[in-house]
């Protein structure tokens, strides 16, 4: 360990897009994640590079780092590679955090790597990292309904009630988070999928 540097464990990123317009936003999961996490933790997170926001801190004695993009959705991959070459970790210590409309509302699934599923996010971050194989924690937020516009419905605000099953699912999130953390991957699939 090289003293006075901040050798992370692992790097969780939330991915979603920045500014008040998008902030409550279904595509913006992953970010409420992060969002929770920096706040349970009492971290602050600092502008690190110009894709980037991130916080250093510690997480039941190990060293992570929480980080949240400052481009839109379909650029994230920039933050993920910024940060993994920051920090020289292999992608495997890149915990990315999203929103998923094919799983339902309130639920969540982590995989240790996987396609992008449609999700333009990941699909950047794939691309970025020239690698599917790092871990990934999907938000569901339900599906449109038949004919309603993908789109329009990831930039939707969630109904009250889907914000409420959405809430309690973040906070499973974390918990999930700190099993892969403190425990392992295998250990938090099992339980929290």
């Amino acid at each position: 360990m090289n003293i006075g540097r901040h050798d992370p464990q692992l790097i969780i990123v939330g991915i979603g897009n920045p500014g008040p317009k998008y902030q409550q936003t279904r595509h913006n999961a992953g970010i409420w994640v992060v969002d929770f996490i920096v706040d349970s933790l009492k971290l602050k997170l600092k502008r690190s590079h110009k894709s980037t926001l991130l916080a250093e801190g510690s997480w039941g004695g190990i060293d992570i780092v929480v980080a949240k993009p400052r481009t839109y959705v379909n650029l994230s991959g920039d933050s993920a590679e910024y940060l993994l070459s920051r920090y020289s970790l292999p992608t495997q210590k890149l915990l990315v955090i999203y929103d998923d409309i094919h799983i339902d509302v309130g639920k969540m699934r982590l995989r240790a790597s996987g396609s992008a599923g449609g999700h333009n996010g990941m699909r950047s971050i794939i691309n970025s990292l020239n690698t599917q194989d790092f871990p990934r924690l999907r938000i569901g937020v339900g599906s449109p309904d038949t004919g309603e516009d993908q789109i329009g419905y990831v930039l939707g605000k969630p109904t009250m009630s889907e914000k409420e099953s959405i809430v309690k699912c973040v906070a499973g999130a974390v918990d999930c988070v700190e099993a892969l953390l403190t425990e392992n991957i295998d250990v938090a699939m099992d339980r929290f999928n």
